[in-house]
């Protein structure tokens, strides 16, 4: 290696920390958007599943307790 290569070598490594670091900031950011999502989506789906069962409680028939026949 010559002392030219030093410098261009030292600002390749750094354009490439660089891009990299715009890359994880950008997934970073992404996966935090995702989870956002998620989270709502997990609310609703509770809500829902609430709603369900509160219908399917007032749907479902009464049946009498009763003793079977062979009692």
């Amino acid at each position: 290696m010559t002392t030219e290569d030093g410098p261009d070598r030292l600002t390749r490594l750094e354009i490439i920390v660089t891009e990299q670091d715009k890359t994880i900031e950008e997934l970073s950011a992404q996966i935090a958007e995702q989870w956002k999502t998620i989270e709502a989506m997990r609310h609703k789906l509770e809500a829902l599943a609430d709603r369900f069962l509160v219908l399917e409680e007032q749907t479902a028939p009464d049946i009498p307790v009763t003793k079977p026949p062979h009692y």
